[in-house]
């Protein structure tokens, strides 16, 4: 009975194991390679934007309203997006992005409130990106990995979904529309 328990545990810790395994994996950018309308990161993060967008809590439940203003600007290759956010609680956080180009055609990322760099990944509609964020939290910085996933519904428009995750564990959700302000959404 006592080696069959053991047999019993160490299956159940192997299929926790898989389990965790398969929640981390993703799916890759080039999976789009053939959408269109196409995703050109230069072309769309330049000039003046606007973002809507909620953020949920790790039960899927909506806990933040924001809007935002975003303006994106491009010299010599590398690319400052400066976000200012407002929250329906009338908080207001500001990010400013420096984007640099990478030896394999794609690009490097970082901002004010991002711990390292984020890895921008294009590909036919679709903009992967991860980071890790500081994020406000109890008078505290709260770091949360970030998982962008960001897909041009049409030209001018963009749909940003994002996961945050801490110790591997879903803890929030960020739902975004991004706009060019000339795009006649």
């Amino acid at each position: 009975m006592n080696n069959v328990w053991q047999v019993t545990k160490i299956n159940v810790l192997a299929l926790m194991c898989l389990l965790m395994l398969s929640a981390c994996s993703t799916s890759d950018v080039s999976l789009y390679a053939k959408n269109e309308p196409r995703f050109e990161l230069q072309e769309f993060f330049s000039g003046s934007l606007t973002a809507h967008g909620i953020l949920k809590n790790r039960s899927g439940e909506v806990i933040r309203y924001f809007n935002a203003t975003l303006e994106g600007s491009w010299e010599n290759g590398i690319g400052t997006l400066a976000e200012e956010f407002l929250f329906d609680d009338g908080e207001i956080q500001n990010r400013t992005w420096t984007m640099t180009p990478d030896e394999n055609r794609q690009y490097i990322a970082t901002a004010n409130d991002v711990i390292g760099f984020g890895e921008v990944k294009v590909s036919g509609n679709a903009l992967f990106m991860n980071y890790v964020l500081q994020v406000p939290y109890n008078g505290d910085l709260l770091e949360v990995n970030v998982d962008d996933r960001m897909y041009m519904v049409k030209e001018g428009v963009v749909m940003n979904e994002s996961v945050m995750t801490k110790f591997g564990f879903e803890v929030g959700y960020l739902s975004i529309v991004i706009q060019k302000i000339d795009s006649g959404f």
